[in-house]
């Protein structure tokens, strides 16, 4: 493989000059360019991305921690996180931690030896980063999406989980329903704790009870909804509507009914909870609470930026407010 200093041999030249040339920033005559420029075609040079980023102290990547799951949200959020990296000249490392510590930590160590720039962590584990990892690179910039409590000064980018559960059920509520119930993710988990706190907020405003077994924990999968639905209809007083705790268990809760022979909304009314894109082309389309997932992405790497550019500048707490989006399943 060709080095700097074989095209500057080619060439005639000093190995700065053919650096000045590649990266086009000092003057260089047109003549000289042209000798170095065809001395890197004829030696078919490529630039060491890895030596670059050795002298410039930066590597232009980004890696990404993130739980991989069949449910499409994460997907979606990955999406606006990659089209913002491209859009500001960074590449994006994605690695899966399928939910095992184990893995999670060994690809935390991976990522952070290959001098990733900043980290952006997007997990559903209840477990946090090991912090004797953490605090091997104390200067990588870390923000995390949507992953609270934690420890340390990371910023942090999260939905208002409790409003989004208030809303929901309350939309429910608005339209007549008093038999609710609601279909939960795995309590361990602080977004689906407080979207049961704010269905059981909203409850208890309308003076709703909440009778004893219409609160179901499911596992945010499509199958978590499916088998908290079929328990739901196997209730000697089945509700009338349900608050998916996200879009995922909502299609599972379709699937269910219509197994059941029953529909939506004549039989049973339904609300989700993130709007991923295939929420739109349900039948009926599902009513549900969007959070906006590329603007989170792409706000998760403008705020990892500007921690890179400004270390010590104040922690960030952000938060995104849900809103209803109102379609055809109540």
């Amino acid at each position: 493989m060709a080095t700097m200093k074989d095209v500057a041999r080619l060439a005639c030249v000093s190995t700065s000059t053919v650096s000045h040339v590649i990266n086009n920033d000092r003057f260089v005559s047109e003549a000289i360019r042209a000798r170095v420029e065809a001395a890197i075609k004829t030696l078919n040079y490529a630039p060491s991305a890895l030596a670059r980023s050795l002298k410039m102290r930066q590597t232009h990547t980004i890696g990404m921690l993130i739980t991989a799951s069949s449910n499409p949200f994460y997907s979606e959020v990955v999406r606006g996180v990659e089209r913002s990296c491209f859009e500001r000249g960074y590449s994006l490392v994605l690695c899966n931690t399928e939910g095992d510590e184990q893995r999670m930590n060994r690809n935390l160590e991976t990522l952070l030896q290959k001098r990733v720039d900043g980290l952006l962590l997007l997990c559903t584990e209840t477990h946090l980063p090991s912090p004797e990892i953490m605090q091997r690179y104390p200067t990588i910039p870390t923000v995390m999406m949507d992953w609270s409590p934690f420890d340390g000064g990371s910023d942090l980018i999260e939905d208002n989980s409790l409003l989004g559960g208030d809303i929901a059920t309350q939309h429910l509520i608005d339209k007549g329903f008093e038999r609710i119930a609601c279909i939960a993710g795995p309590l361990d988990k602080t977004p689906a704790r407080l979207r049961l706190e704010g269905y059981r907020t909203a409850m208890a405003r309308a003076g709703l009870t909440v009778p004893s077994g219409y609160e179901y924990v499911a596992n945010f999968e499509f199958s978590g909804g499916f088998e908290a639905m079929q328990n739901l209809l196997a209730l000697d007083v089945p509700p009338q509507a349900v608050f998916c705790s996200n879009d995922a268990m909502a299609l599972g809760a379709y699937q269910a009914l219509w197994q059941a022979g029953l529909s939506v909304p004549g039989d049973m009314a339904l609300v989700g909870y993130d709007d991923i894109e295939l929420a739109r082309y349900m039948t009926p389309p599902l009513t549900t609470v969007h959070q906006p997932k590329d603007e989170l992405g792409e706000l998760a790497v403008k705020v990892l930026i500007q921690r890179m550019a400004q270390p010590d500048m104040q922690q960030q707490r952000l938060q995104a407010t849900p809103e209803l989006v109102i379609r055809g399943s109540c």
